[in-house]
C-alpha cells in the first residue's frame, strides 16, 4: 500500500520541464538502458513492440543540430539570428534525446490505431521513468518529427513516424505547476451515481 500512496503523489505532482530549462547531468548509458526498460512496460495488445528507440547523446546531438538548422534555411533563408540559434541547438538543449519511433503498421489482428497509441504510452512511460531516476523529461514533437527530409539525420525508416522527442536532463529551475483542465470541461459521465 505504500508504494501506491508514492504512486498518487508522483501523479499528482508529474509535470514536464521546458528543454531550454535543462542542463548537465544526464542520465548515464546504464541508465539510459534502465529508463528505457522500463518504458517499454506498455499495453501492447498482440505483444508486436510497435515502437522502437534512437538515442542521441554526446557530439552527435550537435552535428544534428547544425544539420537540421541547414534544413531549416534551405526552407527559410529569412530565419532570424534567435531562430538560427533555436535551430542550432535542437538537440543540445537536454544532454540526452530519445526519439521513439512508431513503427505502427497495417497488421491482421492488431489496429494500427492501437499500435499508435502504444507509441505514446511508451513516451509517457519514458518520461516518467527518467523522473524515476532523478531525471526531468519533456515530451516534444517538433517541425523535423514531421518532415521526411529529417528522416534520414534522425535515423527514421521509411514507413515509420516520430511519436516523441523525449529530452532528459538535470534542471536548475524550479519546477512550476501549469493550468489542468477542470474535470467538469472533460468528462461526461453516463448512467450510475
Amino acid at each position: 500500500m505504500k508504494n501506491d500512496i508514492k504512486l498518487v503523489d508522483y501523479l499528482s505532482v508529474r509535470r514536464s520541464v521546458p528543454a531550454f530549462q535543462m542542463c548537465e547531468p544526464g542520465p548515464s548509458r546504464e541508465e539510459i538502458e534502465a529508463i528505457l526498460t522500463l518504458a517499454v512496460r506498455v499495453p501492447d495488445h498482440g505483444k508486436i513492440a510497435p515502437w522502437r528507440f534512437v538515442v542521441y547523446r554526446g557530439a552527435e546531438r550537435a552535428r544534428i543540430g547544425e544539420e537540421l538548422l541547414a534544413m531549416a534555411l534551405a526552407k527559410n533563408p529569412e530565419l532570424s539570428a534567435e531562430m538560427i540559434e533555436v535551430e542550432r541547438n535542437r538537440f543540445t538543449r537536454a544532454p540526452v534525446v530519445i526519439s521513439v519511433i512508431s513503427t505502427a503498421a497495417p497488421h491482421f489482428k492488431i489496429p494500427e490505431w492501437e499500435q499508435i497509441m502504444s507509441a505514446g504510452a511508451v513516451c509517457l512511460n519514458l518520461l516518467m521513468a527518467a523522473n524515476a531516476h532523478g531525471y526531468v523529461a519533456n515530451w516534444l514533437s517538433e517541425w523535423f518529427a514531421f518532415d521526411q527530409q529529417a528522416y534520414p539525420l534522425l535515423g527514421v525508416k521509411q514507413g515509420e513516424k516520430v511519436a516523441g522527442f523525449i529530452h532528459i536532463g538535470s534542471t536548475t529551475f524550479p519546477i512550476i505547476e501549469r493550468p489542468r483542465p477542470a474535470l467538469a470541461d472533460v468528462v461526461t459521465w453516463q448512467g450510475g451515481d
